[in-house]
């Protein structure tokens, strides 16, 4: 089971296509529906961390989309990088699905671990094209 934050992170990832097609599929029950907060498009400061002091520093705004949602009962929230206002909306339509336990409840659970597990395939990648740069270096004794 998801945790709501995990549920957020791999909605905000996945294909906006998929998330609009999964989000039709909820609503098509003709369950109560309301847009509590339409799609709003601002910026989010992007802060990181130094990994070698460990320090965090802000790296600049990024442009991010927002939108909250009641479906049947229960709200739904999600955000989204950039300004996919369709995206953002069903994100929220499925974060409400998935908290109410709904019927399709358990497609977004397999939409999200899709999402996940292409996340994961493209790390290893990323860890393979950079394998043959790591410098190993000898102790001396």
């Amino acid at each position: 089971m998801l945790s709501r934050e995990e549920r957020a992170e791999l909605l905000a990832e996945a294909d906006a296509e998929a998330l609009i097609a999964l989000a039709d599929a909820c609503l098509a029950d003709g369950a109560p529906f309301q847009v509590l907060s339409p799609p709003e498009v601002g910026s989010v400061a992007a802060q990181v961390a130094d990994p070698v002091a460990a320090d965090r520093f802000l790296l600049g705004d990024i442009l991010a989309c927002r939108a909250e949602v009641e479906l049947d009962g229960h709200r739904g929230w999600a955000m989204r990088l950039g300004d996919e206002r369709a995206a953002v909306l069903a994100a929220a339509v499925l974060d409400a699905e998935a908290l109410a336990g709904r019927a399709q409840a358990a497609a977004v659970d397999e939409l999200c671990d899709r999402v996940r597990e292409r996340r994961l395939r493209a790390e290893e990648r990323e860890w393979a094209e950079l394998a043959p740069t790591v410098v190993e270096f000898e102790e001396l004794t």
